[in-house]
């Protein structure tokens, strides 16, 4: 790994402006050491059009790279070190099932708005554009639901079941005017398990995707904390059952997490439920003024897949690497996807 540092010094150096590396939250520390920014994946994504950079090598997982890809500059190249780093809960929502989905959905006459999270592919992104839909992330999904409920007769939320029933309960959308689509929708002909007799008098229709490193965070964790150390506080992401939200402290967005953590008085022990690079780092920047703990030791094998050695790899070869496309009848709606969401919530 030594050569693949000096390698990576070296030719950031060399290239200057002209490269920029992002790095998402749940990077190891070995690639963050290399990044220029950090953030989640929206955040990183928008600042792609105010870099000056040509070349913009995201670490993280694929559809992130391609949500940067849709918002690029002309001159911009967006690469990623592994394009094999996926995320499961995307890959969850396949574009043509989820165009299927609505279709269905709406052969009633009822037009059902779609709102993906922004874990979600470009393909998905562009159905959700073209069918009046929009993107929301963790941190604006109430404004964004708040937002698609208006907009129809009904919302298909995608791909998080988690998030779409935590935030659902932060509006106070009624449980029988909820449904969460059968789990054979995901890798089955949705015309077989979608039933809009079923549906036609719901608000609010759920993908049943979930991510499985937030899966991991049960209440049987929380119930040994709280046994044993009563004053501990609980900290989670909204990608978690919503029985584990309910019984936290406090659940929000990964910049939500770290303001969490930055503002908890000193002598604090906080368990915080994402994952595990994230608040390995927490506890590392914080250490000696406060403890800071995982709820449960969970790691995202594909952010995983980036590491120092393929970050080297890619930057000897960037001039001549291919970078991340996303084709223009895809970009087009997903784009409008976007916009959709960032004129919302400006």
């Amino acid at each position: 790994m030594e050569k693949s540092v000096d390698t990576i010094t070296r030719i950031r150096k060399a290239m200057g402006d002209k490269l920029a590396i992002l790095g998402h939250h749940y990077q190891s520390d070995d690639v963050i050491e290399h990044t220029d920014i950090r953030g989640d994946s929206l955040e990183l994504s928008r600042k792609i059009n105010g870099l000056d950079a040509e070349h913009i090598v995201f670490c993280g997982v694929y559809f992130m790279a391609e949500s940067a890809a849709i918002l690029q500059r002309p001159n911009q190249k967006i690469h990623i070190p592994d394009v094999n780093a996926t995320c499961p809960m995307a890959d969850m929502a396949e574009a043509g099932r989820v165009e299927k989905t609505l279709d269905i959905l709406q052969s009633n006459g009822r037009k059902v708005i779609p709102l993906t999270y922004v874990n979600s592919s470009a393909a998905v992104k562009g159905v959700v554009g073209r069918y009046d839909g929009s993107v929301c992330t963790s941190a604006n999904a109430p404004v964004m639901l708040e937002w698609a409920l208006s907009q129809g007769d009904a919302v298909l939320f995608l791909p998080d079941k988690h998030l779409a029933r935590n935030t659902a309960n932060t509006l106070n959308v009624p449980e029988d005017k909820r449904i969460v689509l059968s789990d054979d929708v995901i890798e089955g002909d949705p015309q077989l398990f979608v039933d809009p007799s079923k549906t036609d008098d719901k608000q609010l229709i759920i993908w049943p995707g979930y991510c499985p490193i937030h899966e991991e965070f049960t209440m049987d964790a929380i119930t040994e904390i709280r046994a044993n150390e009563p004053d501990a506080k609980i900290v989670v992401h909204p990608e978690c059952n919503p029985d584990v939200v309910k019984a936290s402290d406090g659940h929000g967005s990964t910049t939500y997490l770290i303001k969490y953590a930055a503002e908890a008085p000193a002598g604090s022990v906080i368990y915080i439920g994402t994952e595990e690079n994230l608040v390995s780092r927490l506890a590392k920047q914080y250490e000696g003024e406060k403890t800071i703990k995982p709820l449960t030791f969970s790691q995202c094998e594909d952010m995983g897949k980036i590491t120092v050695d393929n970050l080297a790899a890619l930057l000897e070869n960037i001039e001549n690497a291919t970078p991340v496309d996303v084709s223009e009848d895809i970009k087009a709606p997903a784009k409008l996807s976007l916009e959709r969401m960032l004129e919302v919530c400006s």
